[in-house]
Order: structure tokens, then sequence, then C-alpha cells
């Protein structure tokens, strides 16, 4: 199973995303492939914002290894699921597509609805944290199956 989570700049929502996903996936011996990207290129190469490091770190799950790159074309071919945090970033990479198959790899990682960008917002890490975690748990028992 080869999963990405793809945000705006990969340094806050979609790091957590795979950090988090990965440290469950590591806890029930799961040999799962997870990874993150950002639409945008500005962070490519640099750690996962602090906040996002931090708070990650109050939770037991560490992404301070992780560095920022860029979604590209061959993404489609590598991944099985491409889970995208807004509606904006989810319509770029649908752009990317070529094909229904590629399409069909790509959705919302909750759903309908967003995960907010807290990079603005100090406050937001700790909520942005565990929407993302209880989402995380749904998608290990619904990937699992």
């Amino acid at each position: 199973m080869k999963i990405l989570m793809v945000c705006l700049g990969n340094i806050c929502r979609s790091p957590l995303a795979h950090g988090i996903l990965a440290h469950m996936a590591k806890e029930e011996h799961l040999n799962w492939e997870i990874d993150s990207a950002g639409t945008g290129n500005w962070h490519v190469g640099q750690c996962p914002d602090r906040r996002s490091i931090a708070i990650a770190k109050n939770y037991g799950v560490d992404i301070s290894t992780q560095r920022a790159r860029q979604f590209n074309k061959n993404d489609f071919q590598l991944y099985d699921h491409i889970l995208v945090m807004d509606h904006e970033n989810f319509a770029d990479v649908l752009d990317m597509t070529e094909n229904a198959d590629e399409k069909a790899k790509v959705r919302l990682f909750l759903g309908n609805d967003i995960v907010p960008d807290p990079y603005y917002d100090d406050d937001l890490f700790d909520s942005v944290y565990i929407m993302i975690a209880k989402r995380c748990e749904i998608l290990l028992k619904e990937l699992k199956a």
C-alpha cells in the first residue's frame, strides 16, 4: 500500500498526516509506504514547520526527518491513494491527471471537508493534529480491510 498526503507547501498538514499514518501503520506492523508532497515549491528540501514538528512530538510522533517536496506527475504511477488536504490543492492535483485511473486515486483527505491550514495561526496546530489523527485512525481501518 502506497499513500501520498498532499497540501500546499508540504510543511504543515501533509507532513503531519504522513507522520501520523506512518506511525499508526508501523504500530500495526503494516508494510505501507507513506509520503507527503506539496503542490507548491517554496519549501522543497526543508524540514516541516517547527510548530508541526513540536505538536507531533507532543503526541509521540517524530516528523523531524521529513523533507518537503513538490507533487509531480510521476506520483500518479507511484501511489495507490493520493489524499489532499483542501479543495484548491485537490483541484490542482486533479488538473495534472491524464486519465480516469489517475483521477480515481485522488480524493480529499477528509471526504468533503478540508483540513484548515494552520500556517498563519499558531493556535490551530493542536486542533489540526487531532483532526488528522482521527481521520488517520479511520483510514487505517478502511485501508486494512
